[in-house]
Order: structure tokens, then C-alpha cells, then sequence
């Protein structure tokens, strides 16, 4: 199987879902399959010596030579919206006249990153359909369920023009596409309402690596010397982001209630829009019950989901039934019980209840997050760490082997089914 694929970031460039890409395309290549790729310029996460380094690549094999990687000269991505929006358009152009040349192509391996790209594989899809003979399908592997994710974030409103176009784009998209590949229930639930046959979707979570995170024993764990954390406390961790969807300042909210508990400490590893406010709001209210640090490392995730006696998860109200927070799995493989401030009706609460693997108080809701945390510090509701066994869900649910070879019956499906 020959398979095209038009990424708008691709390896070395570091994005929140660099792993998942890495254990994809290692995956497809055990599995005997070639993956043809036309990238751009890489940029995202690159420091200015590694793009100098990078940036006259042309080309390049990976896997054995079942990786074969074209790069296009592209300017560096900025932080300005309208030049990232811009240079997303250009790179689909760019990748969409190079997929027209290639040969003998099974199938179109599109994602929702950037939307505009579902636009330009059903384009390609039709052209190369024509000049071979023959049905070239398209496998979408949603992400993002746009404009929607523009909704909940308050970036602009339904009936909006901009709402308008992303539901132009997202129809024309889930029409053309011949197997869509979401990553929750509630995301196959969303496009399933907006007219999408059951029969083209298959649910598949960004997993994680259960053999690179997994538990670390509190006296192994060097973040309680490193960060000054006193392990005899009883620790209450949120580690994420702090923006318009998260919701992550209930927390702190919390922590201002219980400062009085000097049992009780609360870790906050953070990033995002709203950080430093975040920084601000525990230095204004003399949170000294609060420990607050910037976001570590990727290869620190175990030691940081396993600092906590329990970790929160936070959602702004009607955010959460958009998806569910890939960190989730993490908690869990780490056996830390989860108490969530999220949406009631969302597919996190479902889980915490299938799993036993902690509890979910309502959204933005500051005193029945207090009263759950002191449960949790009485042992009366949420699991202990003793009690839990998330780690054996995880593994069974979310881990690297289970869904990367429900990527690869997708794809053998597509292009069966276009026989």
C-alpha cells in the first residue's frame, strides 16, 4: 500500500502530536506499507539553529526507505493568526500541485491540521481518481472538530461568517472523505448529528506509550527534592494549560479555599495564554499553599502525574463535551486518581465512572471541587492510589499497540472498499 501524505508540521518539528505522528508512520512501515510525504520548510518548535540546519533539506528516507520525505521551501511560521493562516493555505497549494505528479497512490492520509486541508485532499482525491483509472480514497483523521473549536473558545459566534465558512469547509470535507478516524465518542457523536454516516467513522484515542509512562514511586521521584515539595503533604497536582478553554483557574480558586489546611498542598505545572495571570493570582492572594512552575518536559510526564495523590483535569463550562483531554490517559497510566471539574453530560465523566478511576464534579463549580479534594484528602470518595488500577484500562483502551493497528485496518479498509 502506497499511501500520501501532506502534513502541515512534520519530524523534526516538535507539536503536541508529535509522538502520535512518530508511532503512526513507524507503525505503517512495519507493516510493510510506503508512505510518500511533501512537507514544508521545518519550522514549528525549531530553535534558529536547528532550522539553519534543516532548512536546505530537500529530501530525505526514514524507516528503511519506506519513508520518503519532499521538502518545499516555505517561510517561517509567526505568531501573527492572518500569516499563519496565509502560510497554511500556500503549504496545501504548494502540497496539493506535488501530490498531482505522484504515482501509483492507494490512498490520501489527510488531517484536520490545518482545516483548509480537507479541501485540498478531495481536490487531489478527484484528480488522481481521474488519471488512474480508479478510486483513490481519502482516510481524515480528525482532530478538531472545526469551527466548533472556534465556538468554544469564544473566538466568534454561530452564524458568523467565519462560522459559516468552517461549516462550508467541514461538510464539503466528511462528504469527500471515505473513512474518518475521530478521537472520542462525543467527537463521532458531533459530525454524526451534522449528517455523517456511523459506517465512516471509527473512534480512536490519541494513546500513549504505557511503557514509557507508567507510575514512579514517591521516594523516586525527583520532583519532591527538585521543586521543594514536602511528600508527607497531601498533594493535589494540575499540570496544563491556563487558557480559554481550560478553565484551569478553579483550581486556584480551590487553593485559596483551603489554604486554611496546611495538609493539603496543591503543585500547578502550567503553561498557555493565561499563565502569567495565573502566576499573578497566587502571588496577590498569598497562595503560599500553592507551588506554581512552568510546564516540564515531555519525558518528565511520569514523574509529574505521579507527584500528585490526585490530579485535577478542568474544563470551561460546555467545552468539555467537544472531547476529552489526552492527558486523561497519562493520569492513568500513572495510577493517579483523577478528579475532574468538567462537563457532567462529557466523555471524561463516563470514563472516570467505567474505570474507577476518579470523579467528576461540575465545570467552573469551585465549591464541589473543594468538597471533592477534601474527600479525596479523607480517602471517602475518590480512590487512593492503593485502590486504583487505571493503568490496567489504559492498556486495554488507549495504549500505543491497540490504536495504531486500528489506523492500519482503517486504511485497509478505504482502499479495499474502493475496489
Amino acid at each position: 500500500m502506497k499511501i500520501l501524505r501532506l502534513p502541515a508540521y512534520f519530524y523534526p518539528e516538535k507539536t503536541a502530536s508529535t509522538h502520535l505522528q512518530h508511532d503512526r508512520i513507524e507503525a505503517f512501515s512495519k507493516a510493510g506499507m510506503e508512505i510518500v510525504i511533501h512537507a514544508p520548510t521545518p519550522t514549528r518548535g525549531l530553535s534558529n539553529s536547528e532550522y539553519i540546519q534543516h532548512r536546505n533539506e530537500v529530501y530525505t528516507e526514514m524507516y528503511d526507505g519506506h519513508v520518503k520525505v519532499h521538502r518545499f521551501k516555505m517561510f517561517r511560521e509567526g505568531r501573527n493568526p492572518l500569516i499563519r493562516a496565509f502560510r497554511y493555505v500556500l503549504v496545501n497549494l504548494i502540497q496539493y500541485s506535488k501530490g498531482c505528479k505522484e504515482q501509483n497512490i492507494d490512498v490520501i492520509y489527510g488531517s484536520s491540521t490545518p482545516p483548509t486541508q480537507g479541501i485540498f485532499c478531495a481536490r487531489l482525491k478527484n484528480k488522481l481518481s481521474k488519471r488512474y483509472g480508479k478510486n483513490v480514497p481519502i482516510v481524515y483523521n480528525l482532530q478538531d472538530v472545526f469551527p466548533d473549536s472556534l465556538l468554544t473558545t469564544g473566538l466568534t459566534h454561530k452564524g458568523s461568517s467565519i462560522w459559516k465558512i468552517g461549516r462550508k469547509i467541514e461538510d464539503f470535507t466528511y462528504r469527500n472523505a471515505n473513512q474518518i478516524i475521530v478521537i472520542s465518542e462525543s467527537m463521532k457523536r458531533n459530525i454524526m448529528e451534522k449528517g455523517v454516516p456511523e459506517e465512516k467513522i471509527t473512534v480512536v484515542p490519541n494513546w500513549i506509550d504505557t511503557e514509557a509512562v507508567k507510575p514512579v514511586p514517591k521516594e523516586a521521584n525527583k520532583l519532591f527534592e527538585e521543586f521543594g515539595i514536602d511528600p508527607k503533604k497531601f498533594i493535589v497536582l494540575y499540570a496544563g494549560n491556563f487558557g480559554a478553554a481550560q478553565g484551569a483557574d478553579v483550581a486556584l480558586k480551590a487553593a485559596e479555599l483551603l489554604k486554611g489546611n496546611t495538609d493539603i498542598q496543591f503543585v500547578i505545572f502550567g503553561g498557555g495564554a493565561e499563565f502569567g495571570a495565573a502566576k499573578q493570582y497566587v502571588q496577590e492572594h498569598q497562595l503560599n499553599n500553592v507551588i506554581i512552575n512552568d510546564l516540564l518536559p515531555q519525558d518528565r510526564v511520569s514523574e509529574v502525574y505521579s507527584l500528585g495523590d490526585v490530579a485535577l483535569i478542568t474544563c470551561k463550562k460546555g467545552v468539555g463535551t467537544s472531547g476529552m483531554p489526552s492527558k486523561t490517559w497519562s493520569i492513568m497510566a500513572c495510577n493517579t486518581p483523577i478528579i475532574a471539574a468538567f462537563d457532567m453530560d462529557s466523555e471524561l465523566h463516563e470514563i472516570l465512572e467505567d474505570s474507577g478511576a476518579g470523579v467528576c464534579v461540575p465545570a467552573e463549580d469551585v465549591e464541589a471541587l473543594k468538597s471533592a479534594i477534601l474527600d479525596a484528602f479523607g480517602a471517602s470518595i475518590v480512590p487512593s492510589k492503593e485502590e486504583v488500577n487505571s493503568r490496567q484500562y489504559v492498556r486495554e483502551n488507549a495504549s500505543k499497540d491497540v490504536c495504531v493497528s486500528k489506523y492500519i485496518e482503517v486504511l485497509q479498509k478505504a482502499t479495499k472498499n474502493s475496489l
